[in-house]
């Protein structure tokens, strides 16, 4: 059996991706330091292994007493502004943690890695809406610019033929497993979608709209949003694709992952309250600072070369999930 070593598996995408990995008859081994990730979401048959990828001795270990076969990582500080307060913790945790892990990688001889990127590698595309990933990366924070510099090192060491690497460019997760095992767990939380249900529920008094001006149909900004789950079978895809390079090393190659449809912030609201019969508050606020109008993948290269496809491509699919899983928490 293939045993994957997943960092930052305790987390919201990498809890389903480790039970998308059991479906498809991996074994997986769990490092993760909790500082985002819970206990609670870490699948049951799981080997769990609490510490930190910055730590080589503990990495050490680990590739010494399992049989490794391949890593997807997960482990970063994800939130935009917080990186733009404190971008040193940022470029530690997230460029400096995957320089430890990929030269314990390397020293070892484990060959594949599939990387939890993010669309915010591109920044702010003056011209276009929809995003393919051979535009010009331009990140506009220091959470942007860590994962950017992790997909150069992974690039660059492909290239020496140490690595076989795929990059996971995400754009906006959403939902959760379908049968309320795991979900969405931020604290604080900074994601719409969640956001929206806090105020559907009662624990929040109201969602606020940022900006009603833009360029769009209803004046809201759009967004592309993939379910947790599509995000974690493209990441067995990814994972699948380098297994079976066979004789071809040093492989590297990023993919973008959306459904290619966009939605607006008052679409996610109303679709909040379809699915939970409720009624809240919305208040509307100017706009933030360096929001773009429009975001939407272009995911045809995923689709294509690894034989991805979303199955739960829908808004309201998307938010009934994550309700079903926020409703008694």
């Amino acid at each position: 059996m293939t045993t994957v070593l997943i960092p930052g598996g305790a987390g919201f995408i990498g809890s389903h991706t480790v039970r998308a990995l059991q479906t498809s008859g991996f074994e997986s081994i769990i490092l993760d330091n909790l500082s985002n990730g819970h206990k609670s979401s870490i699948p049951e048959n799981s080997l769990f292994i609490e510490g930190d990828i910055q730590n080589r001795a503990l990495l050490d270990e680990i590739f010494t007493q399992h049989k490794i076969d391949a890593v997807i990582h997960f482990a970063a500080f994800i939130e935009a502004g917080e990186s733009v307060v404190n971008p040193l913790a940022f470029y530690s945790n997230n460029t400096g943690g995957t320089l430890c892990l990929l030269e314990a990688m390397t020293e070892h001889g484990i060959r594949p890695i599939v990387f939890s990127s993010t669309a915010a590698v591109y920044g702010q595309q003056e011209t276009v809406a929809t995003l393919s990933e051979d535009l010009p990366k331009k990140p506009i924070n220091p959470y942007g610019e860590s994962k950017w510099a992790v997909e150069c090192m992974l690039r660059d060491t492909a290239a020496t033929g140490a690595l076989d690497a795929i990059a996971l460019r995400y754009f906006n997760a959403a939902g959760s497993d379908p049968e309320g095992k795991t979900g969405e767990l931020h604290d604080p939380e900074t994601h719409l979608i969640p956001l929206v249900l806090q105020a559907a529920s009662g624990k929040r008094s109201s969602i606020k709209v940022f900006g009603t001006d833009y360029g769009t149909p209803d004046g809201t900004c759009i967004r592309d949003y993939i379910h947790v789950c599509d995000l974690a079978s493209a990441h067995v895809k990814a994972l699948e694709h380098l297994l079976a390079l066979g004789s071809t090393k040093g492989f590297y190659d990023a993919f973008n992952l959306g459904t290619g449809n966009g939605f607006s912030v008052r679409a996610v609201i109303e679709s909040a309250k379809r699915v939970t019969g409720t009624d809240f508050a919305v208040v509307e606020e100017g706009r933030r600072a360096g929001d773009p109008a429009v975001l939407v993948a272009d995911s045809s290269k995923a689709r294509k070369h690894l034989g991805w496809e979303p199955l739960y491509p829908s808004l309201d699919d998307m938010v009934a999930h994550a309700w079903n899983f926020l409703k008694d928490r």
